[in-house]
């Protein structure tokens, strides 16, 4: 469903994705993690026709993100990172405004916002608010919701669970599993939160330094690197300073 074929991407001198080469079947969660400045979002921003990649091929569904963006915007959902809402709106109308820009039937429509809006436990008094008087979690809910409306065949998440309550992360992890493995759709996951992307997706790719350092399930990437746990498997993987004699000498500096 994703074919990511040789990327690169430059700026200037400075090689943020470099020959970066990953194929996602549907019906799978995949993460892609990486340190600060690895070139996660350079490839998010590729995937989502932000940005040209400066050599290489990525087609998603069958088509090619540089020779036919329509087709590649029409079959994503997207929840970026740092979105800017319309805040003028309510959450009813931006609902509204989504799903005209995806051309869905305005009874559709109001079936699939009626039912997100209810799983997400956002009360009808909330859906008549203007965005601006929201929380960052009642916001995500309706990026995640905007996301979701038109069933897209790949979900692209960056961060999606930040500012998330409790209660609404475990809906949306619920939400994702049953989208992929029942209905066969691709999820394109980044996040910092490890513990969580060890628990939720089915492979995990790590980049440094724009290059893939390691690819396989969760299991796969504890076997590589000899670790218990995918946080300590991310931080060996990608050269991370010693993590005791670095705490030691922290502790050490504070007591003098």
């Amino acid at each position: 469903m994703i074919d990511i074929l040789h990327l690169s991407k430059s700026y200037g001198d400075t090689l943020a994705v470099d020959d970066l080469s990953v194929q996602i079947p549907s019906g799978e969660i995949f993460a892609l993690l990486g340190p600060n400045g690895a070139g996660k979002s350079s490839t998010v921003k590729v995937l989502t026709g932000l940005m040209q990649p400066t050599t290489g091929v990525v087609r998603i569904a069958g088509f090619d993100v540089v020779e036919e963006p329509i087709e590649v915007k029409k079959r994503i959902g997207y929840v970026p990172e740092n979105a800017i809402l319309y805040e003028s709106l309510t959450a009813d109308e931006y609902l509204d405004l989504a799903g005209t820009l995806r051309h869905l039937d305005p009874d559709k429509l109001a079936e699939r916002r009626e039912e997100l809006f209810t799983l997400f436990e956002l009360s009808k008094a909330d859906r008549k608010k203007l965005l601006a008087e929201f929380s960052k979690g009642m916001k995500q809910k309706v990026l995640l919701i905007a996301a979701l409306i038109h069933n897209p065949e790949v979900l692209i998440l960056d961060e999606p669970l930040s500012g998330l309550d409790a209660n609404a992360a475990l809906i949306f992890k619920e939400v994702l599993r049953k989208y992929a493995h029942e209905g066969g759709k691709t999820i394109f996951f980044c996040s910092h939160v490890l513990d969580v992307v060890e628990r939720l997706c089915d492979r995990i790719a790590i980049i440094n330094h724009g290059t893939l350092a390691a690819i396989g399930t969760p299991s796969e990437l504890l076997q590589e690197s000899g670790e218990l746990s995918l946080e300590r498997a991310f931080h060996r993987l990608t050269g991370g300073a010693d993590i005791e004699r670095s705490t030691e000498d922290i502790l050490r500096a504070l007591s003098q």
